[in-house]
């Protein structure tokens, strides 16, 4: 290498050294401590900036910059006075400093005088968006300064509202439900179910209900003939016949042992017949009314094989298991028979949990796909827990008038283990996440301003505000991540 090159290679680095000497001097405030939101810096020109980056506020030789500190802490003010550009102690300045947020609230900002600087009393809550006004005393002298600042607002008028289909609630107190969510199905009441049963072998000639079909307490559901039942009712038929001849003879032995014509022994004989007879009657009518007969009508009855199948109570028919012709035995499950205006709302309570649940709890019974949704109370809590489930059952009765809980139907099942009233309480609907903060929306005439909230218990539905917003404070639900969308494409910005 010559030495023209050598000389042209130090000249570049000797350049290069003395362009970042510039840099670094017409940027005094990159390496300060102030901590400044990594976001747009379009407004970073729109006021004078101090030598710790924050805003100037400047009257005569008087000087105050302005810094909102948070790397590490919450927001708080620091202010550094200046007279003739040069720094002041702390402790020769009084200040005082008011913030006028959306919808006309107050904070009033009092300052200790600490290394360097004076420092708030207070955090600062986001969004730093309000009007100041600062009154600074200093050598027996008052200045006041006024300045404002906006983030997290979006301006949305009335008709924009409704096209974007956003909803206003009021905030206010409620009740916060603590639940215990468990899967469940609904089921037959089992009060309220028949298995139909013919209780005699036959043939049948006749099926009257199909499936689906609404029967009434002792309508006919099948015929059948019986070759069973034609003969016990004619063995009731022949049991009445000798009942009458026993009970002729007994009354004229009778009448003959009191005219001392006939022997005593014929008419005790005469009388153990009538009472064998009756015997043999009862034992046949026994038999008949066993199979739901009326041994009235079998008394009358034309076809003594004929035999009606009828239904134990009023209700749907859910399963139907004979067709003409075929023959059943007595055993056979030829209907089911259900009454659905009531039914269960079952599920299984897990080991670990049975100590909050107990009969008579108030219960909340959804199907989501379908929209349902009652209450009802816990009527049946299971005294062993399964071997292989480790849950004990339970279910709830549920009145089902229009037919809407279907059994089989897999349901949500929220057991309420109390009810908490809370002064304020929000729409889960309504939060939005900003900078790392649960936020909802809240509404001063055409704006609406970002309000980070610190928030308590919550149930499925709304969410116990601790801090945040007061009650009466009106703020957006459905569709709020609308705002926060416009919310980001204006860029929000600190300027401190």
């Amino acid at each position: 290498m010559n030495r023209n090159s050598i000389i042209a290679i130090l000249g570049i680095i000797v350049g290069g050294l003395l362009l970042a000497v510039l840099i670094l001097a017409s940027n005094p405030a990159a390496d300060h401590d102030e901590h400044q939101h990594e976001e747009s810096t379009d407004h970073d020109e729109d006021f004078p900036r101090g030598p710790h980056h924050g805003r100037l506020l400047s009257q005569d030789d008087f000087e105050l910059e302005v810094t909102i500190y948070e790397t590490g802490i919450p927001p708080q003010f620091r202010v550094y006075a200046y007279q003739d550009e040069k720094p002041l102690p702390p402790a020769a300045v009084q200040l005082e400093m008011t913030l006028l947020r959306l919808g006309g609230r107050r904070e009033q900002i009092g300052f200790k005088p600490v290394d360097g600087y004076l420092l708030g009393d207070r955090v600062v809550e986001e969004p730093h968006s309000f009007a100041v006004k600062v009154e600074a005393t200093f050598a027996s002298k008052t200045y006041s300064f006024q300045y404002s600042q906006e983030e997290g607002r979006v301006h949305l008028p009335p008709a924009a509202l409704e096209s974007a289909g956003i909803s206003v609630e009021t905030a206010g107190p409620a009740e916060i439900e603590r639940v215990l969510k468990l899967p469940g199905t609904i089921e037959f009441d089992q009060n309220h179910l028949a298995h139909v049963v013919p209780r005699v072998g036959g043939i049948v000639v006749e099926v009257r209900k199909r499936l689906g079909e609404t029967v009434t307490r002792g309508e006919v559901l099948a015929v059948l003939e019986s070759r069973d039942l034609a003969e016990l009712k004619s063995r009731l038929a022949t049991a009445r016949k000798r009942l009458q001849l026993a009970r002729s003879l007994y009354r004229r032995e009778e009448q003959l042992w009191r005219d001392k014509i006939s022997a005593e022994q014929d008419y005790l004989r005469a009388k153990t017949q009538l009472a064998e007879a009756e015997i043999a009657v009862a034992t046949a009518k026994d038999q008949l009314e066993a199979l739901g007969l009326d041994t009235d009508q079998a008394k009358h009855s034309v076809n003594l094989a004929r035999y009606e199948l009828r239904s134990p109570l009023n209700g749907t028919v859910m399963e139907k298991h004979l067709v003409a012709g075929e023959a059943v035995k007595a055993d056979a499950r030829v209907f089911v028979i259900a009454d659905l205006s009531e039914v269960w709302g079952s599920f299984n309570v897990p080991a670990n949990d049975l100590n909050r649940v107990r009969i008579g709890q108030q219960v909340r019974i959804q199907a989501p796909e379908l929209g349902y949704e009652t209450q009802a109370v816990i009527d049946y809590l299971g005294a062993l827990v399964g071997e292989q489930t480790r849950s004990a059952p339970a279910h709830v009765h549920i009145e089902n008038p229009e037919r809407r809980w279907r059994p089989g139907l897999f349901v949500s099942v929220e057991v309420i283990e109390e009810k908490i009233a809370a002064p304020v309480t929000v729409s889960l609907e309504a939060l939005q996440t900003w900078r790392g903060n649960e936020v909802v929306f809240v509404q001063s005439g055409d704006e609406f301003e970002v309000r980070p909230l610190k928030l308590g218990r919550r149930d499925t539905n709304k969410a116990e505000v601790i801090k945040g917003l007061v009650a009466g404070e009106r703020y957006a639900v459905t569709n709020s991540f609308v705002l926060k969308a416009d919310l980001g494409k204006a860029g929000a910005t600190h300027q401190h």
